[in-house]
């Protein structure tokens, strides 16, 4: 996932628009010190790319010592940074809020990866874009770190009929002919709240059913009946999955497991280690 030194730059200056009046009052910052970023706890890292390049764009040097996606023991330091103490402190709180939601994501992501493709190894776990606004590179390069995918980056990028469009729409056939003209390149997607919906859409020529808030008994159901008919649809399941059900619909036939749950949970806690090798300078 591409980061703008733009987006970065927002977020440092988000923390410290003006002075850091602690470190300029204590008159420390031309000294010289190192920041390591290291989990309290083993699990997958994710953020570090972002996290890195914060720390260069404010004139540190870095050291990487791990990437996104791996599985790290804890105290493992993942990151090293060096640089005078204006420069570690104008960082360091903005990079360890990304480590730790970042990884918080991907750890949560991994899970739902794990239990989906012990029961189905082509089924994917695909992240809406129900994230926090402002966080889509962080959440997004998180969860490809943890073998994920996107499912939507926005609405330029795909076609997804909601149930607020079909509001709209008085024929499933027209609706689908409609989208299939203004966007030839473009697979479709409908979200339907029944089989029976499901079928009236494949039949239209829809390319994806997204089966919104369907059972996982329900799911293996159209499954079976939607291969009789229509055996190239993809099958999305969203609404409700979560790790503890992913493994469920996995097995129920679901192609695609689409959720928001690995945004919502603990952050993945990272411990940010100062040190000085010439202390004195606050006399």
């Amino acid at each position: 996932m591409h980061f703008t030194d733009a987006y970065l730059e927002g977020l440092l200056v988000d923390d410290c628009p003006y002075d850091d009046l602690t470190t300029e009052g204590l008159g420390i910052g031309d000294t010289e010190g190192v920041v390591e970023a290291a989990p309290k706890a083993p699990g997958i890292v994710a953020g570090l790319d972002a996290a890195c390049r914060l720390f260069e764009l404010r004139g540190a040097r870095v050291e990487r010592l791990a990437k996104d996606g791996d599985a790290v023991e804890a105290g493992q330091v993942i990151l090293r940074a060096c640089g005078r103490a204006s420069e570690l402190h104008a960082v360091y709180k903005t990079a360890q809020n990304v480590l730790e939601y970042a990884s918080g994501v991907a750890n949560r992501a991994a899970d739902m990866v794990r239990a989906a493709k012990a029961e189905n190894p082509r089924a994917q776990v695909a992240l809406t874009r129900k994230h926090f606004p402002g966080t889509k590179p962080i959440v997004y390069a998180a969860v490809r770190a943890a073998g994920g995918i996107v499912h939507r980056y926005g609405l330029s990028d795909s076609v997804l009929v909601f149930d607020q469009h079909r509001v709209f729409c008085a024929s499933p056939d027209a609706a689908v002919a409609r989208l299939k003209e203004s966007a030839p390149e473009r697979k479709i997607a409908v979200e339907v709240d029944s089989i029976e919906e499901g079928l009236r859409y494949a039949a239209a020529g829809a390319d994806i059913i997204q089966c919104e808030r369907f059972a996982p008994e329900t799911v293996a159901e159209f499954r079976r009946v939607l291969s009789e008919k229509h055996p190239n649809v993809v099958i999305n399941v969203a609404g409700g999955v979560t790790a503890q059900n992913a493994a469920e619909y996995a097995r129920a036939g679901a192609d695609v497991l689409v959720t928001s749950w690995p945004y919502f949970g603990k952050p993945f806690d990272v411990k940010m280690r100062f040190s000085c090798p010439n202390p004195g300078a606050c006399k």
